[in-house]
């Protein structure tokens, strides 16, 4: 309050004099565009930057099994560098092995979380987080990679009253989300002001946990007040999608019949061999892409965010048919029955696990889940552990003198040789896992055929 009270008696002085100087910078400002979306090319590399709740390898999972489907003939670089409890300065420790060497091209950024150190607004605190914050993005546009702060996530004050965990005091419990906020504001700005891409995490997670206790006030996705669970890592991967520009239809067939018979189009694929038949029509289509599909655990998120319907849309089309109902089948298995009217709407298939499609994308999320539960998050142990090595070498750094501080440094330091070979073995068990992934994502040939099962009712 006192600095604020400063700067509003400076305003009047100055208006007082009438003579409010420019500053010299304003004269020559341009403004930036921020990141409007992601250019991808085959064997560029994104970065995940992030605390506990990217070290959970959730949202960060889901992101990866968009690229996987989406992209599959891109060989996309995805490295998630999560570790619980860090701050901004804890991401600039590891800031050489655990980013640079990686080239990213992009680099999301999940911190504020532990910034604010989960207790009312304190501007000494923000100003260290702001300040080890500005010297991350610097160091990212010194590598020459495209910085997208995120907002801190939603820190569920109701989960932390029903659910009661530690000791936290009712103040920070009533008032660490708005801090969070803050937060995220301050990166908005900083985001559009230097040109980066930017994610709103805080707004979507609020928003639906906001709507959804209109029918259930108990409903939360944060039972923990911070680490969303899975259907809440699903809303987060559902932000980035949104917010980078990323493609949100998977295919679209339309086939109409006309004076010579049946003619089609597909985009996101190649349609052919358009056929009629005795009871409906037959044809082939070879999509470029898979539907956007994720492990079960995360199937209430997929309905939160209606995620299939918005982001991965994969449509049949078909107008002319004679009035009534048709089994689909793909492959000459059955995956629906419609209406007339329903198919010349369109009908949507990405949800539909019966395809071979989505269980070809299952089965791709299956394997993205081995490869993060097992080699990933094996990883990011060995970061955790070099974490705590870190903060207590600046410790002991601090406390020259402090014999105690000294020796746990020194168990810490013989805890962390060897991790470059470490690393190294786990970032190639998790290759391992992602060539496999790589046999599995490829798109096949399918044969859709539509078959009469019932006339339309007089």
């Amino acid at each position: 309050m006192q600095r604020i009270g400063l700067v509003f008696t400076w305003a009047l002085w100055l208006s007082w004099l009438g003579t409010a100087p420019q500053l010299s910078a304003q004269d020559n400002y341009t403004p930036q565009a921020p990141l409007a979306k992601l250019e991808l090319q085959d064997g560029d590399s994104i970065v995940f930057l992030g605390d506990s709740i990217t070290h959970q390898c959730l949202y960060t999972q889901y992101v990866e099994d968009y690229f996987y489907t989406r992209y599959p003939h891109m060989r996309l670089k995805l490295h998630n560098a999560g570790v619980g409890g860090a701050r901004a300065w804890d991401a600039l420790q590891r800031f050489d092995d655990d980013v640079a060497a990686y080239k990213p091209k992009y680099v999301t950024i999940l911190l504020g979380m532990n910034d604010g150190t989960y207790r009312p607004y304190d501007d000494p605190t923000y100003q260290t987080y702001q300040s080890d914050m500005t010297t991350l993005l610097d160091q990212l546009d010194g590598i020459g990679a495209k910085p997208i702060p995120m907002t801190p996530t939603m820190f569920d004050a109701r989960a932390a009253r029903l659910f009661p965990r530690g000791n936290r005091p009712p103040e920070s419990i009533a008032l660490y989300n708005s801090v969070l906020t803050y937060y995220g504001t301050w990166l908005r700005e900083v985001a559009a002001e230097r040109g980066y891409g930017f994610v709103d995490m805080w707004g979507p997670l609020n928003n639906i946990t906001f709507e959804q206790r209109k029918i259930d006030p108990a409903f939360t996705m944060i039972k923990d007040a911070v680490h969303p669970e899975a259907d809440g890592q699903l809303v987060m991967a559902t932000a980035i999608i949104n917010d980078l520009g990323l493609s949100r239809q998977v295919s679209a067939i339309r086939i109409s019949k006309g004076a010579n018979g049946w003619m089609g189009k597909g985009t996101g694929g190649e349609l052919s061999e358009v056929t009629a038949t005795d009871s409906g029509i037959s044809f082939t289509f070879h999509a470029t892409a898979l539907p956007w599909v994720v492990p079960e655990a995360a199937q209430r998120g997929v309905e939160l965010t209606k995620l299939g319907h918005r982001l991965s849309k994969e449509t049949v089309e078909i107008h002319g048919l004679p009035a009534g109902r048709y089994t689909l089948l793909i492959d000459g298995d059955e995956v629906g029955t419609y209406g007339h009217e329903a198919l010349a709407r369109h009908i949507e298939l990405q949800g539909n696990n019966k395809t071979p499609q989505y269980q070809q994308a299952l089965a791709v999320a299956h394997l993205n889940e081995q490869r993060n539960s097992g080699p990933v998050r094996s990883l990011r142990g060995e970061w955790g552990r070099f974490q705590g090595f870190a903060r207590e070498r600046r410790n002991a750094e601090q406390n020259p003198d402090h014999a105690d501080l000294q020796e746990k440094f020194k168990k810490l330091a013989a805890g962390i040789e060897g991790i470059a070979d470490r690393v190294a073995q786990h970032n190639a068990a998790a290759k391992e896992i992602e060539d496999q992934i790589f046999t599995k994502n490829q798109p096949q040939v399918h044969r859709y055929e539509l078959r009469r099962v019932q006339p339309a009712a007089k």
